[in-house]
């Protein structure tokens, strides 16, 4: 078969470039490893960036989002003692909305098979074949049976762990990477949110995090060590424990529930370099991860989207200014919402093998964020998203 661009990763970022390339009269072809139902089972970030609510109702997808979505004016700080609200609204004029990524993906394959954009799951031992020449072409296995893409571009949107970024050679890709020594226990109940806003949560055992999917489905999440498995923490041991970490007004008022789903990720930084090979283009997770301290997963993914799908409308145009610049376009933004997320992190959780210096400075930047406009500024605005 031939396809002017074949997407590897059906996520929401293959998904959305695809819907994106199919608007412009682009053919584009999205093959992902695992099925449809696999795909939206996964639970994951929810805070979407104004860009990438704008680009999603550019993509046509708006109307679930607009009428479902829940917009976020701020969000609430608490610790060393403070309770501050940062006025998203008030600092920059911009807001967040809480619209869960199943939601998003969901929305993308119903708009997908609506105009018959070919979704290709259960792609199993895709490789990448000539990417650095004018002719690439991808090969995969499905039904039993070997298939063959050929086509003008190649676009890995297939994460951390696919296929695409290890296709470039070891020799051309920088990869710069920081672990974090803690990991985060997440669960999702049936229960009201402790607030109509996030809670970020800074505590001398650890970090926490009050999130929500809709007015009766919260995600809460607590710092653990790496060490710790979800049936390690009992539901009655994690309520307890999220207790202890939240200001006492908002600890008060907690519901809490069963859990229905439990889960503990690691926390990392990583970017690889470049971004483009030959042919082949890295979007998402495929280039970069982000701790989820700053919201940053989904809206980054969605950045690259929004950069490449213009690269790739313009080179079938005839100008390849902007596929020639996309590297240096997305890296540019991918390192400095990195920094954020970054900054987040070290701001908010405990890292007690560093000693008291740490949490002593930990104390002054929150004291300095309480009373500073201009540092509340500074992190409004790359919460809720720096320009595309």
């Amino acid at each position: 078969m031939r396809h002017q661009v074949c997407i590897i990763g059906g996520g929401p970022a293959g998904l959305l470039l695809s819907l994106l390339l199919h608007r412009a009269g682009i053919d584009a072809v999205v093959l992902e490893r695992k099925p449809r139902d696999y795909v939206l089972a996964r639970i994951r970030a929810g805070v979407l960036e104004q860009g990438l609510c704008d680009l999603l109702r550019q993509a046509g997808i708006g109307a679930r989002l607009d009428a479902e979505g829940h917009v976020h004016e701020g969000t609430v700080i608490a610790a060393h003692g403070h309770s501050l609200r940062i006025d998203f609204r008030a600092l920059t004029g911009k807001t967040v909305t809480v619209y869960g990524q199943t939601e998003v993906t969901r929305d993308l394959y119903a708009e997908l098979d609506r105009i018959g954009a070919p979704v290709i799951h259960e792609a199993e031992n895709v490789t990448l074949h000539g990417a650095d020449t004018d002719a690439p072409h991808v090969t995969f296995a499905h039904g039993g049976r070997g298939q063959r893409v050929d086509c003008d571009h190649i676009v890995g949107c297939d994460g951390f762990h696919g296929v695409s970024r290890r296709t470039i050679p070891a020799s051309v890709r920088r990869e710069h990477e920081h672990v974090y020594p803690f990991g985060w226990l997440g669960i999702l109940s049936e229960t009201a949110p402790v607030h109509p806003e996030l809670v970020y949560a800074g505590h001398a055992r650890g970090f926490a995090l009050c999130s929500m999917r809709n007015p009766h489905l919260s995600r809460h999440y607590l710092q653990v060590p790496l060490t710790d498995r979800p049936e390690d923490w009992s539901d009655a041991a994690f309520w307890d424990e999220l207790r202890r970490r939240l200001p006492a007004d908002l600890a008060e008022t907690l519901q809490t529930g069963p859990s229905i789903e439990k889960s503990v990720a690691p926390l990392r930084s990583f970017i690889s370099e470049p971004m483009r090979w030959g042919r082949l283009f890295l979007a998402g997770d495929a280039a970069h991860i982000v701790p989820p301290t700053g919201a940053k997963g989904l809206n980054l993914a969605a950045s690259d989207v929004a950069y490449l799908s213009r690269a790739l409308i313009a080179h079938h145009q005839g100008d390849d200014s902007l596929l020639d610049s996309y590297s240096a376009t997305a890296l540019a933004r991918v390192w400095k919402a990195s920094r954020f997320s970054w900054s987040m992190t070290r701001l908010l959780h405990a890292f007690p093998d560093e000693g008291t210096f740490l949490a002593r400075m930990q104390a002054a930047e929150i004291d300095w964020l309480a009373g500073s406009r201009a540092a509340q500024t500074a992190l409004a605005e790359n919460y809720v998203g720096l320009p595309l």
